[in-house]
């Protein structure tokens, strides 16, 4: 059988993804990338850490990044995309800033990180108010919102789920139930964000997007859409305000002020489901 007339394979670009040890969602970050680009991964070494603040700054240290990025440069990669949310927000604004710079170091081209991304969709959305959902502990969702309200960002809203391990196991379900808990009773948040590269996200935000009535945005969605990006490119996801102008809402209504806030007594406790 003659397949001459088939040519090559068509042309790809590359994009660089370092993720933590524990990464599991290989397959959710493919489900927004286009056929004309590969993802190429690659993986922090292990330790035995569970998900934590310690594990934050194991996973994002320098030596690390560069170790991880140089893996990548054989295929050459066009950009290099930290795919964790906590490792980014760990060291606040500056520390982001210092990883992009060590990762463009190490593999000579432009560098992203999740957090550093999930600014980004919130300008691209004029988001200046948020409503968060984490799969963390209180203490590294409590560094979350001050990565948020250092950028000047106001939390409207808050919940978590205390988990340790095991985060990729996460039901839609109980992703769209912290959805709700973090929005209730505190109107006026221009925007959800859901945390963690490690909580699977893709099919609930076109659900919760219609029932909120905001924007939703989620970890794995904002690093895949601002690398894609820098490639001048779009990611995929029918029904995603960030990714499809035409599902971005009207004006929200304003509601009273409301710093933020995360009250204990109404949200699990650390270390519980």
């Amino acid at each position: 059988m003659d397949i001459s007339f088939l040519g090559g394979p068509s042309p790809q670009r590359g994009v660089g993804v370092v993720a933590p040890f524990d990464f599991a969602l290989d397959r959710e970050l493919w489900r927004w990338v286009p056929d004309e680009v590969s993802l190429h991964l690659t993986r922090t070494p292990f330790v035995p850490v569970e998900v934590s603040l310690d594990l934050a700054r194991l996973v994002s240290e320098h030596e690390t990044l560069d170790d991880a990025v140089r893996t990548l440069t054989a295929i050459s990669p066009e950009v290099v995309a930290y795919a964790c949310t906590s490792g980014s927000f760990v060291g606040g604004i500056a520390g982001e800033r210092a990883m992009c710079e060590a990762m463009t170091r190490a593999g000579a081209v432009p560098s992203l990180t999740t957090s550093g991304a999930l600014l980004e969709a919130l300008r691209e959305l004029d988001v200046r108010r948020v409503a968060l959902v984490t799969p963390y502990t209180v203490s590294v969702t409590r560094a979350l919102q001050e990565y948020v309200a250092e950028a000047g960002v106001t939390v409207t809203g808050c919940a978590y789920m205390g988990l340790t391990r095991d985060i990729w196991k996460v039901p839609y379900r109980d992703v769209a139930a912290m959805a709700r808990q973090a929005v209730r009773g505190r109107s006026g948040a221009d925007a959800l964000f859901i945390a963690c590269t490690n909580l699977p996200t893709y099919d609930v935000i076109p659900q919760l997007e219609a029932e909120l009535r905001m924007p939703v945005v989620s970890a794995n969605q904002v690093t895949v859409w601002a690398a894609l990006r820098r490639l001048g490119t779009w990611a995929v996801g029918r029904y995603q305000a960030l990714i499809d102008p035409a599902a971005r809402p009207g004006p929200v209504l304003p509601a009273a002020d409301a710093g933020p806030v995360l009250p204990e007594e109404e949200q699990q406790q650390e270390g519980t489901t």
